[in-house]
């Protein structure tokens, strides 16, 4: 079976936002893909996700630990 994999930096070109708060500059998820991850959320816990979701969703959760 060949798993597939998601490059978590292809998504920060278009996936993420940079707000400025006071003197700190604050990586952010676009509401795009907030809502995008909720979804995929949702669905994972159904166990319903194909291999492309799953692997979206690692490629999600990992630049979310990157970018905190």
């Amino acid at each position: 079976m060949i798993q597939m994999v998601i490059s978590p930096q292809s998504l920060l070109e278009t996936r993420i936002k940079v707000e400025k708060v006071d003197n700190l500059q604050l990586f952010k998820f676009t509401d795009e893909l907030q809502t995008r991850l909720e979804e995929l959320l949702e669905i994972n816990k159904t166990g319903a996700l194909t291999p492309e979701e799953a692997a979206e969703l690692n490629a999600i959760g990992e630049l979310d630990r990157i970018s905190t």
